[in-house]
């Protein structure tokens, strides 16, 4: 009997079960891969997920896989290139973008270092129930024919977006809104660069960075309109994207392509009620997100911490478990909604406010308060210091204005 059976040992899986190990739980974890092995899925961490990582004992081990630590952040919004350097605190880099063949590795194998039981290649056939209550699975290896049945007090679906675990117990979704990007990545070798790139123009997006094995990953969004007119060439579509930002199209095209294109175009926007009767689900089977502000990661790590805190206080008995997860589900979303929304703001493409405006146009020329506000942006300083009115104030004064921004 364990205290939790995790299905999915990705991010989201992995993290859970490392950090219920880790206060004393038998946990098992499951997944239909085996490792280290790749995803079709975005990999740039960012906005408090390197500090998780860090505070776990993990991060060092995530950028010693090769990939580069990210203190570097540009940002255009189709006005100019906003550009910050050193963006560190205690050590901790403002984002990195490993591999997900690199970073689940990683956290899987730190599952098991904290003594959570790891069965890969196990294809989960079905939830077992007493009752309306979920107490546990049913699965095996399918290539040798093996079945078993495994019992827990808490079955945790961490099984993305198309979740098994949220089908099976009925988990209501909300906030939902369909797709409204799609998006095409690939890897150039030979591309100069050492940041983060971020482009919104011309009714594209672009993240570029620097990742494992020297190689340089790009990421376009369209429209989800436009879905159709791109899969009729990808490849042109997306050197015509990239070719709407001229430095970077030139250092991509001078570099040399190093995989295939991979594509993400199923990508509704919801949330689901994480919790009910012997379940409970953190990632994407709890919230799905577009990646257009890349949150998918970060947040997945800051799920796995409330929902782990809440097993814990759950079978510790310093409160009802029923009450523990309610208030996993109050804390995400407090945590997530305020973004949820702006993400799905920017991911129609809606143009910044004017305020935002000028507040870039006053940072342009200030080197210091931009990597201050590019600090604040990532979670690495408080926001009532940067927009403070007095702050403010004396960032808009080079354009003779001190109205406070809202951002």
């Amino acid at each position: 009997m364990y205290d939790a059976i995790v299905i999915g040992a990705r991010c989201a899986g992995a993290a859970t079960a490392m950090l219920l190990a880790r206060k004393g739980h038998r946990v098992l974890l499951v997944d239909r891969a085996t490792f280290p092995s790749d995803i079709p899925h975005g990999h740039l961490i960012h906005r408090l997920g390197p500090k998780r990582l860090a505070s776990w004992g993990v991060l060092e081990r995530v950028l010693a896989t090769g990939c580069p630590a990210l203190t570097t952040i540009t940002v255009d919004s189709g006005d100019f290139p906003l550009a910050a350097r050193d963006l560190s605190a205690d050590g901790v880099p403002a984002a990195c973008g490993p591999r997900r063949t690199a970073l689940d590795h990683v956290l899987v194998e730190a599952a098991i270092e904290a003594g959570a039981e790891l069965r890969a290649g196990f294809s989960v056939e079905s939830l077992v129930r007493d009752g309306e209550r979920v107490v546990g699975i049913r699965g095996g290896d399918r290539r040798r024919g093996t079945s078993v049945t495994e019992h827990a007090t808490l079955t945790i679906g961490a099984d993305g977006r198309r979740s098994q675990v949220a089908r099976a117990v009925g988990a209501p979704a909300y906030e939902e809104v369909p797709a409204l990007t799609c998006w095409y990545f690939s890897y150039w070798a030979d591309v100069p660069g050492d940041g983060l790139e971020i482009y919104d123009r011309h009714g594209r997006a672009i993240f570029a960075f620097p990742t494992n094995d020297d190689l340089f990953a790009v990421f376009v969004a369209w429209p989800a309109s436009e879905l159709e007119a791109v899969r009729a060439d990808i490849e042109r579509q997306f050197l015509a994207a990239l070719d709407g930002v001229p430095s970077l199209g030139e250092r991509v095209r001078a570099g040399r392509r190093a995989d295939r294109f991979y594509g993400a175009t199923d990508l509704p926007n919801f949330l689901r009620k994480p919790y009910g009767a012997g379940w409970a689900l953190v990632g994407d089977a709890g919230c799905h997100k577009d990646p257009f502000l890349a949150l998918g990661l970060c947040d997945a790590f800051r799920d796995a911490e409330l929902l782990a805190k809440a097993v814990d206080e759950g079978a510790s008995g310093r409160r009802p478990i029923e009450h523990a997860l309610a208030e996993y589900e109050r804390c995400r979303n407090e945590a997530t909604l305020p973004d949820y929304r702006l993400n799905l703001e920017r991911a129609r493409f809606t143009p910044l406010p004017p305020e935002q405006r000028q507040l870039r146009a006053a940072l342009r020329e200030n080197e210091q308060a931009t990597r201050q506000f590019i600090l604040t942006i990532e979670g690495m300083l408080p926001r009532e210091v940067f927009f403070h009115p007095e702050n403010i104030g004396r960032v808009m004064s080079a354009l003779g204005g001190g109205a406070p921004a809202r951002v």
